[in-house]
Protein backbone atom coordinates (compact mmCIF):
# COMPACT_ATOMS: atom_id res chain seq x y z
CA UNK A 1 0.00 0.00 0.00
CA UNK A 2 1.38 3.11 -0.75
CA UNK A 3 0.83 6.16 1.97
CA UNK A 4 1.69 9.79 0.74
CA UNK A 5 4.99 10.97 1.86
CA UNK A 6 5.25 14.41 3.04
CA UNK A 7 7.44 16.70 4.62
CA UNK A 8 7.62 18.89 7.56
CA UNK A 9 9.79 21.05 8.98
CA UNK A 10 9.50 22.81 12.51
CA UNK A 11 12.00 24.43 14.76
CA UNK A 12 12.75 23.83 18.07
CA UNK A 13 13.29 26.71 20.42
CA UNK A 14 15.13 28.58 22.53
CA UNK A 15 17.96 26.93 21.28
CA UNK A 16 19.92 25.37 23.51
CA UNK A 17 23.18 22.94 22.81
CA UNK A 18 23.44 21.29 26.06
CA UNK A 19 19.54 20.68 26.12
CA UNK A 20 19.54 19.69 22.52
CA UNK A 21 22.38 17.67 23.03
CA UNK A 22 20.54 15.61 25.96
CA UNK A 23 17.11 15.69 23.38
CA UNK A 24 19.72 13.70 20.28
CA UNK A 25 20.86 11.22 23.12
CA UNK A 26 24.16 9.87 22.37
CA UNK A 27 25.50 9.20 18.55
CA UNK A 28 21.49 10.51 18.10
CA UNK A 29 20.69 7.03 19.15
CA UNK A 30 17.02 9.06 20.55
CA UNK A 31 16.37 9.95 16.82
CA UNK A 32 17.27 6.77 15.44
CA UNK A 33 14.89 5.39 17.82
CA UNK A 34 11.74 7.27 16.73
CA UNK A 35 12.40 6.84 13.15
CA UNK A 36 12.61 2.85 13.67
CA UNK A 37 9.39 2.98 15.97
CA UNK A 38 7.11 5.86 13.69
CA UNK A 39 8.72 4.50 10.03
CA UNK A 40 9.86 7.85 9.34
CA UNK A 41 13.00 9.81 8.52
CA UNK A 42 14.53 12.67 10.71
CA UNK A 43 16.74 15.20 9.13
CA UNK A 44 18.13 18.43 11.31
CA UNK A 45 20.63 20.54 10.82
CA UNK A 46 21.42 22.07 14.59
CA UNK A 47 17.53 22.67 15.87
CA UNK A 48 15.99 23.14 12.48
CA UNK A 49 14.13 19.62 11.68
CA UNK A 50 12.72 18.43 8.72
CA UNK A 51 10.78 15.10 9.05
CA UNK A 52 9.70 13.03 6.30
CA UNK A 53 7.19 10.40 6.11
CA UNK A 54 3.60 9.83 6.31
CA UNK A 55 1.86 12.48 7.60
CA UNK A 56 0.22 11.36 10.63
CA UNK A 57 3.53 9.79 11.74
CA UNK A 58 5.72 13.21 11.11
CA UNK A 59 2.72 15.26 13.30
CA UNK A 60 3.45 12.53 16.03
CA UNK A 61 7.23 12.94 15.70
CA UNK A 62 7.28 16.28 16.16
CA UNK A 63 4.80 16.50 18.78
CA UNK A 64 6.96 14.16 20.44
CA UNK A 65 10.38 15.89 19.72
CA UNK A 66 8.67 19.17 21.33
CA UNK A 67 7.40 17.19 24.40
CA UNK A 68 10.96 16.24 24.96
CA UNK A 69 12.35 18.74 24.32
CA UNK A 70 10.33 20.63 27.25
CA UNK A 71 11.44 18.58 29.66
CA UNK A 72 14.46 18.73 29.06
CA UNK A 73 14.15 22.51 30.60
CA UNK A 74 13.88 20.68 34.00
CA UNK A 75 16.91 19.03 33.53
CA UNK A 76 15.36 15.81 32.89
CA UNK A 77 17.59 13.18 31.36
CA UNK A 78 16.48 11.93 28.16
CA UNK A 79 17.31 8.33 28.25
CA UNK A 80 15.95 6.08 25.88
CA UNK A 81 13.95 4.54 28.18
CA UNK A 82 11.70 7.92 28.31
CA UNK A 83 12.13 7.74 24.82
CA UNK A 84 10.24 4.25 24.77
CA UNK A 85 7.28 5.66 27.26
CA UNK A 86 6.29 8.72 25.44
CA UNK A 87 6.28 6.72 22.58
CA UNK A 88 3.65 4.55 23.72
CA UNK A 89 1.31 7.76 24.25
CA UNK A 90 2.63 9.47 21.09
CA UNK A 91 2.96 6.07 18.58
CA UNK A 92 0.73 6.11 15.64
CA UNK A 93 -1.92 3.80 17.30
CA UNK A 94 -2.97 6.45 19.72
CA UNK A 95 -3.44 8.68 17.22
CA UNK A 96 -5.66 6.22 14.86
CA UNK A 97 -7.34 5.71 18.01
CA UNK A 98 -8.45 9.50 18.71
CA UNK A 99 -9.72 9.78 14.74
CA UNK A 100 -11.66 7.02 14.90
CA UNK A 101 -13.39 7.77 18.77
CA UNK A 102 -13.08 11.26 18.10
CA UNK A 103 -12.24 14.17 20.84
CA UNK A 104 -9.91 14.05 23.83
CA UNK A 105 -9.51 10.55 25.32
CA UNK A 106 -6.61 11.85 28.28
CA UNK A 107 -7.56 10.66 31.81
CA UNK A 108 -5.91 11.56 34.77
CA UNK A 109 -6.46 9.45 38.30
CA UNK A 110 -5.37 11.27 41.85
CA UNK A 111 -3.12 10.20 44.51
CA UNK A 112 -1.33 12.11 47.72
CA UNK A 113 1.66 11.64 45.36
CA UNK A 114 0.45 13.59 42.06
CA UNK A 115 -1.82 12.61 39.19
CA UNK A 116 -0.99 9.44 37.48
CA UNK A 117 -1.38 9.21 33.51
CA UNK A 118 -2.23 6.48 31.65
CA UNK A 119 0.30 6.28 28.65
CA UNK A 120 -0.85 4.82 25.45
CA UNK A 121 -4.14 4.39 24.01
CA UNK A 122 -4.58 0.65 25.42
CA UNK A 123 -3.92 2.02 28.64
CA UNK A 124 -6.17 4.90 28.63
CA UNK A 125 -9.20 2.29 27.21
CA UNK A 126 -8.47 0.25 30.69
CA UNK A 127 -8.44 3.16 33.32
CA UNK A 128 -11.53 4.44 31.44
CA UNK A 129 -13.10 0.97 30.89
CA UNK A 130 -12.88 0.86 35.19
CA UNK A 131 -14.51 4.22 35.47
CA UNK A 132 -17.02 3.13 33.61
CA UNK A 133 -18.27 -0.44 34.91
CA UNK A 134 -18.47 -2.73 38.12
CA UNK A 135 -16.57 -5.54 36.85
CA UNK A 136 -13.16 -5.30 34.95
CA UNK A 137 -10.41 -7.72 33.28
CA UNK A 138 -7.11 -6.64 32.63
CA UNK A 139 -5.11 -9.66 30.64
CA UNK A 140 -1.56 -9.27 28.98
CA UNK A 141 1.97 -9.40 29.82
CA UNK A 142 4.10 -8.39 32.46
CA UNK A 143 5.21 -4.94 32.26
CA UNK A 144 1.78 -3.29 30.62
CA UNK A 145 0.32 -1.38 34.01
CA UNK A 146 -2.32 -3.79 34.80
CA UNK A 147 -1.84 -3.93 38.69
CA UNK A 148 -0.57 -0.39 38.56
CA UNK A 149 -3.21 1.37 37.14
CA UNK A 150 -5.91 -0.99 39.21
CA UNK A 151 -3.79 0.07 42.13
CA UNK A 152 -4.05 3.76 40.80
CA UNK A 153 -8.14 3.85 40.09
CA UNK A 154 -8.30 2.93 43.81
CA UNK A 155 -6.44 4.84 45.24
CA UNK A 156 -7.69 7.62 43.37
CA UNK A 157 -11.15 6.44 44.13
CA UNK A 158 -10.38 6.18 47.82
CA UNK A 159 -9.37 9.99 47.93
CA UNK A 160 -12.37 10.84 46.18
CA UNK A 161 -14.30 9.27 49.31
CA UNK A 162 -16.38 7.22 46.03
CA UNK A 163 -15.53 3.85 47.87
CA UNK A 164 -15.13 2.88 51.74
CA UNK A 165 -12.15 0.37 51.48
CA UNK A 166 -9.51 -1.28 49.20
CA UNK A 167 -9.19 -5.00 48.96
CA UNK A 168 -6.15 -6.17 47.39
CA UNK A 169 -6.11 -9.89 46.81
CA UNK A 170 -3.91 -13.09 45.29
CA UNK A 171 -4.20 -16.96 45.13
CA UNK A 172 -1.46 -17.81 47.30
CA UNK A 173 0.09 -19.82 44.19
CA UNK A 174 4.01 -20.49 44.13
CA UNK A 175 5.72 -20.39 41.21
CA UNK A 176 8.31 -23.20 41.86
CA UNK A 177 8.16 -22.94 45.49
CA UNK A 178 5.92 -24.05 48.54
CA UNK A 179 4.70 -22.02 51.24
CA UNK A 180 5.38 -24.91 53.69
CA UNK A 181 9.42 -24.13 53.39
CA UNK A 182 9.08 -20.25 54.30
CA UNK A 183 9.72 -19.32 57.96
CA UNK A 184 6.91 -17.47 59.55
CA UNK A 185 2.93 -17.63 60.15
CA UNK A 186 0.52 -17.19 57.49
CA UNK A 187 0.36 -13.84 57.23
CA UNK A 188 4.09 -13.48 56.99
CA UNK A 189 4.10 -16.02 54.50
CA UNK A 190 1.71 -14.82 52.18
CA UNK A 191 3.67 -11.65 51.99
CA UNK A 192 5.74 -12.08 49.56
CA UNK A 193 3.62 -12.62 46.89
CA UNK A 194 1.72 -9.42 48.02
CA UNK A 195 4.63 -7.76 47.92
CA UNK A 196 4.07 -5.71 43.99
CA UNK A 197 0.55 -4.23 45.68
CA UNK A 198 2.22 -2.88 48.99
CA UNK A 199 4.69 -1.58 46.29
CA UNK A 200 2.52 0.00 44.35
CA UNK A 201 0.62 1.45 47.26
CA UNK A 202 3.46 3.28 48.80
CA UNK A 203 4.68 4.96 45.92
CA UNK A 204 0.99 6.42 45.30
CA UNK A 205 0.28 7.17 49.36
CA UNK A 206 3.68 6.92 50.98
CA UNK A 207 4.45 3.99 54.14
CA UNK A 208 3.10 6.32 56.99
CA UNK A 209 0.05 6.39 55.31
CA UNK A 210 -0.48 3.28 54.20
CA UNK A 211 0.68 1.77 57.71
CA UNK A 212 -2.02 4.06 59.10
CA UNK A 213 -5.04 2.39 56.62
CA UNK A 214 -4.15 -1.20 56.86
CA UNK A 215 -4.24 -0.30 61.05
CA UNK A 216 -7.75 0.81 60.45
CA UNK A 217 -9.16 -1.85 57.84
CA UNK A 218 -9.34 1.05 55.51
CA UNK A 219 -6.61 -0.95 53.16
CA UNK A 220 -7.00 -5.07 53.50
CA UNK A 221 -4.36 -6.93 51.71
CA UNK A 222 -5.22 -10.95 51.74
CA UNK A 223 -4.69 -13.86 50.12
CA UNK A 224 -7.84 -15.07 47.86
CA UNK A 225 -9.03 -17.99 50.20
CA UNK A 226 -9.75 -15.57 53.41
CA UNK A 227 -12.66 -13.69 50.24
CA UNK A 228 -14.95 -16.89 50.66
CA UNK A 229 -18.30 -16.51 52.54
CA UNK A 230 -17.76 -12.59 52.51
CA UNK A 231 -20.07 -9.98 50.64
CA UNK A 232 -18.05 -6.43 49.78
CA UNK A 233 -20.02 -3.44 49.69
CA UNK A 234 -18.70 0.31 48.72
CA UNK A 235 -14.91 -1.09 47.80
CA UNK A 236 -12.51 -1.38 45.61
CA UNK A 237 -11.10 -5.07 45.22
CA UNK A 238 -8.37 -6.23 43.02
CA UNK A 239 -7.54 -9.49 42.19
CA UNK A 240 -3.84 -9.65 41.17
CA UNK A 241 -2.22 -13.07 39.03
CA UNK A 242 -5.84 -14.25 38.28
CA UNK A 243 -4.57 -16.42 35.95
CA UNK A 244 -3.52 -18.60 39.23
CA UNK A 245 -7.10 -19.12 40.22
CA UNK A 246 -9.10 -22.34 40.16
CA UNK A 247 -12.31 -21.71 38.14
CA UNK A 248 -13.83 -22.42 41.42
CA UNK A 249 -12.04 -19.79 42.95
CA UNK A 250 -12.41 -17.32 40.48
CA UNK A 251 -16.60 -17.52 40.66
CA UNK A 252 -15.96 -17.24 44.58
CA UNK A 253 -14.69 -14.06 44.08
CA UNK A 254 -16.87 -12.64 41.51
CA UNK A 255 -19.76 -13.10 43.41
CA UNK A 256 -18.12 -11.85 46.73
CA UNK A 257 -18.79 -8.12 44.98
CA UNK A 258 -21.15 -6.31 46.54
CA UNK A 259 -22.99 -2.51 45.68
CA UNK A 260 -21.56 0.45 45.62
CA UNK A 261 -18.28 -2.13 44.78
CA UNK A 262 -15.75 -2.10 41.56
CA UNK A 263 -13.86 -5.49 40.90
CA UNK A 264 -10.58 -5.42 38.64
CA UNK A 265 -9.44 -8.69 37.87
CA UNK A 266 -5.82 -8.93 36.51
CA UNK A 267 -3.31 -11.73 35.07
CA UNK A 268 -1.20 -12.93 32.28
CA UNK A 269 -2.64 -16.12 30.74
CA UNK A 270 0.83 -17.36 29.41
CA UNK A 271 2.29 -16.85 33.09
CA UNK A 272 0.01 -19.99 35.10
CA UNK A 273 1.57 -21.64 37.91
CA UNK A 274 -1.34 -24.12 38.57
CA UNK A 275 -0.92 -27.64 39.10
CA UNK A 276 -0.28 -29.62 35.73
CA UNK A 277 -3.76 -30.26 34.51
CA UNK A 278 -5.87 -27.36 36.36
CA UNK A 279 -7.43 -25.22 34.22
CA UNK A 280 -7.13 -21.68 34.73
CA UNK A 281 -9.65 -19.63 36.80
CA UNK A 282 -9.04 -16.85 34.53
CA UNK A 283 -8.90 -18.37 31.24
CA UNK A 284 -12.26 -20.03 31.88
CA UNK A 285 -13.88 -17.01 32.69
CA UNK A 286 -12.85 -14.85 29.62
CA UNK A 287 -15.18 -17.69 27.43
CA UNK A 288 -17.95 -17.37 30.25
CA UNK A 289 -18.74 -13.82 30.75
CA UNK A 290 -16.76 -12.42 27.08
CA UNK A 291 -20.21 -11.25 26.01
CA UNK A 292 -21.81 -10.51 29.62
CA UNK A 293 -23.04 -6.24 29.54
CA UNK A 294 -21.43 -4.57 31.97
CA UNK A 295 -18.19 -6.24 32.37
CA UNK A 296 -14.98 -4.77 30.50
CA UNK A 297 -12.25 -6.69 29.28
CA UNK A 298 -9.03 -5.11 28.40
CA UNK A 299 -6.63 -7.11 26.57
CA UNK A 300 -2.39 -5.85 26.50
CA UNK A 301 -0.17 -6.89 24.04
CA UNK A 302 3.73 -6.44 24.13
CA UNK A 303 3.46 -3.28 22.50
CA UNK A 304 2.40 -1.50 25.49
CA UNK A 305 4.95 -2.95 27.73
CA UNK A 306 5.95 0.68 29.48
CA UNK A 307 9.06 -0.76 31.41
CA UNK A 308 12.70 -1.16 30.05
CA UNK A 309 12.48 -1.60 26.44
CA UNK A 310 13.97 -5.11 27.18
CA UNK A 311 10.78 -6.27 28.35
CA UNK A 312 9.37 -5.56 25.37
CA UNK A 313 11.24 -7.07 23.24
CA UNK A 314 11.84 -10.64 25.78
CA UNK A 315 7.92 -10.37 26.06
CA UNK A 316 7.58 -11.05 22.08
CA UNK A 317 10.72 -13.08 22.04
CA UNK A 318 8.58 -15.77 24.02
CA UNK A 319 5.64 -15.38 21.74
CA UNK A 320 7.24 -16.09 19.02
CA UNK A 321 9.33 -19.48 20.74
CA UNK A 322 5.39 -20.25 22.23
CA UNK A 323 3.83 -19.79 18.73
CA UNK A 324 6.80 -21.96 17.14
CA UNK A 325 6.59 -24.81 19.40
CA UNK A 326 2.39 -25.05 19.31
CA UNK A 327 2.69 -25.46 15.48
CA UNK A 328 2.99 -28.94 15.44
CA UNK A 329 0.32 -29.54 17.75
CA UNK A 330 -2.33 -27.69 15.49
CA UNK A 331 -1.84 -31.04 13.45
CA UNK A 332 -3.58 -33.34 15.73
CA UNK A 333 -1.28 -33.77 18.38
CA UNK A 334 -2.57 -33.92 22.04
CA UNK A 335 -1.73 -31.25 24.40
CA UNK A 336 -1.45 -31.83 28.25
CA UNK A 337 -2.58 -29.49 31.28
CA UNK A 338 -4.76 -26.50 30.71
Amino acid sequence: MNTPQTLQHFTLEPFDADRFANLCGQLDENLRQIEGRLGIEIRNRGNQFELVGDPERTRAAQNLLQRLYRETASGTAVAPELVHLYLQESGLEALQQEHRGGGDTSVALRTKKGMIRPRGANQQRYVKSILDHDINFGIGPAGTGKTYLAVACAVDALEREQIRRILLVRPAVEAGEKLGFLPGDLAQKIDPYLRPLYDALYEMLGFEQVAKLIERQVIEVAPLAYMRGRTLNNSFIILDESQNTTLEQMKMFLTRIGFGSTAVITGDVTQVDLPRGTKSGLKHVIEVLRDVPGIGFTHFESKDVVRHPLVQRIVEAYDRFEALQDKPRAHGEDRHGD
